[in-house]
């Protein structure tokens, strides 16, 4: 006799629940909703009905991945960010709620053209894009793989063709000057990997979560790199983790940049790094 939704969603929820995972009535809804193919608003009318054979298996198998602690982004294949759905893999950092104050920053002020340093799935780039259509960008990742993913999100969501992704060891391959430099770079010390959540550390790229160092490594690079790149009055905004955020606006400071300032997140801790070049070069 076909299951209800109802009975493999109360069954799902137990199995979850067993593993530690955080929110596990949260994680089956979506992922039932995922299987059924129908919006996450609508489950609920559908949990009475019985579900095919195909429906159920699907479940199953993204129940048993998510026991496994894959993130539920990577089995049903996209995560929100900005009020947008983007596509993410093994390839890319998952989107997370506190880079939108980045956005949100950044947004503050009118651009022309953006650089999206290590753009991952090109959520900053392309959300940016999104909110100021005379702007155009690039995005620059040193992996293919998550080129290819913000290639593709470009094109969901309308500004492939204002958006350029390129595959770039940071701004090796970068040419032209900018109005606005953004990054959401590697800023997790190896020192701290191991007390990751597993979604996090056994999941997601390594390279993309840490440096292999301290943590600030990325930011020396970028610190040195894109100065040539900005335009006089052009702004350099990094993610930066809750403790790093004095360390970093220090580099910004040395290399001289102006105006530098520490945004907190809604949890007032550290979050974004602001610093304008010069107005003037001389």
């Amino acid at each position: 006799m076909p299951r209800t939704g109802t009975q493999l969603l109360v069954e799902a929820v137990q199995q979850l629940k067993g593993v530690g995972i955080d929110d596990p009535a949260r994680d089956a809804r979506r992922l039932l909703s995922y299987a059924l193919g129908v919006e996450a608003g609508r489950l609920t009318l559908c949990l009475p009905a019985p579900v095919s054979e195909e429906a159920k298996d699907r479940f199953t198998n993204a129940i048993a991945r998510r026991v496994n602690r894959e993130p539920v982004s990577h089995i049903i294949g996209s995560r929100s960010f900005y009020g947008r759905d983007f596509l993410v893999s093994k390839d890319v950092l998952d989107p997370r709620p506190e880079t939108e104050i980045l956005v949100e920053i950044a947004l503050q002020k009118r651009f022309r053209r953006v650089l999206d340093l290590g753009t991952g799935s090109g959520c900053i780039l392309v959300s940016l894009l999104c909110e100021m259509p005379e702007a155009r960008g690039v995005g620059a990742d040193i992996s293919p793989e998550a080129c290819m993913i913000a290639g593709k999100n470009a094109h969901r969501h309308g500004v492939a063709e204002r958006a350029e992704i390129l595959v770039s060891d940071w701004t090796a391959n970068i040419a032209g000057h900018f109005d606005l430099v953004v990054s959401n770079p590697p800023y997790i010390a190896l020192a701290e990997m191991s007390g990751l959540a597993p979604e996090v550390r056994d999941w997601e790229p390594y390279h993309a979560l840490t440096d292999g160092g301290d943590g600030l490594g990325a930011y020396r690079a970028i610190c040195e790199m894109v100065p040539p790149l900005l335009m006089p009055g052009g702004r350099l905004m990094l993610e930066v983790g809750h403790t790093q955020g004095r360390a970093v606006a220090e580099l910004l400071d040395f290399v001289g940049f102006e105006n530098v300032s520490i945004i907190p997140d809604l949890d007032s801790k550290d979050r974004v790094v602001v610093g304008e070049m010069p107005a003037n070069d001389g």
